[in-house]
């Protein structure tokens, strides 16, 4: 009978807890191929738990009554924790719902890559004179490497198969290698005004791209991305030294118009998921 009177007595967090259940069921189905059918271009279970995730974060806000005013301030900063908590689980919707859906946020992505390297590219512009030819070096095969990728993303979303994947998985390994080679390579800069810009610049092509990379990965099999793995030779714990995190997050906040603190949860998990896979 307690438990019954304490769902009674506390609705919120009831109703929280049964809200990160349900997201927490749909991820695992999710990981293990489990879908329910479809909806639209996604399944039954990205559905259900999205729309689990956004009651989640309404609910975080829902004012107390006036007979609980005393405590509204601690319930909406647990409910809040917990609405924190769901974000960081691995939901469908961060790993990828659809072979049609990853192709689509790929392509997302490409204006803000293109936009990224054309920083990259003015940024030479702004450096000492000794400074610029290392980082003209350092970013030379940018252009190229973006232009594949985007022209890749678009073969996929256009036709989302096994060989088209293929040619995409190779594009965003080989754009991360160089996008890694490149922070070790402009880390001779040591002017600080030069290194700031440099760092900046290479910043903005580095988030997106692993974005992409996390997102064809989870279109991928295993035996896929181990090999994907395999190809990455600078590892992503060799060049976190020269990683922005708050460039990283101000980049995803404005692309999916989101506050900066579900955007640093989210980056947060790209990139443990982009290390645990071998990258």
């Amino acid at each position: 009978m307690n438990h019954i009177s304490n769902i009674w007595n506390h609705p919120k967090t009831s109703g929280a807890g049964l809200l990160i259940a349900v997201i927490t069921i749909g991820s695992v189905l999710s990981q293990q191929g489990i879908t329910l059918g479809t909806a639209g271009s996604g399944t039954v279970v990205a559905l259900v738990s999205g729309l689990a995730s956004a009651l989640l974060g309404l609910l975080a806000r829902d004012p107390a009554s006036p007979a609980s005013s005393a405590n509204s301030t601690s319930s909406t900063t647990k409910l809040g924790a917990w609405a924190l908590i769901a974000l960081l689980l691995p939901l469908p919707f961060v790993s990828g719902c659809s072979e049609a859906s990853v192709a689509q946020n790929i392509v997302n992505w490409t204006p803000a890559l293109e936009s990224a390297v054309a920083t990259v590219d003015s940024t030479a512009a702004l450096l000492a004179p000794a400074d610029a030819p290392i980082f003209v070096a350092a970013t030379a095969g940018f252009d190229a490497a973006s232009n594949l990728l985007v022209a890749q993303a678009k073969a996929y979303l256009a036709n989302p198969t096994a060989s088209v994947l293929a040619q995409l998985q190779a594009a965003v390994v080989a754009f991360q290698q160089q996008v890694n080679a490149s922070f070790l390579s402009a880390a001779k800069i040591s002017d600080p005004a030069s290194q700031a810009h440099v760092t900046a610049a290479i910043n903005g092509v580095a988030t997106i791209v692993i974005a992409m990379l996390s997102l064809v990965t989870s279109a991928s099999s295993e035996d896929a991305v181990a090999r994907m793995a395999s190809q990455s030779t600078i590892k992503l714990a060799a060049v976190r030294p020269y990683m922005d995190e708050s460039k990283a997050v101000a980049i995803v906040a404005r692309h999916y118009g989101e506050p900066a603190e579900w955007a640093r949860a989210q980056e947060r998990q790209v990139e443990l998921n982009v290390a645990q896979a071998g990258f």
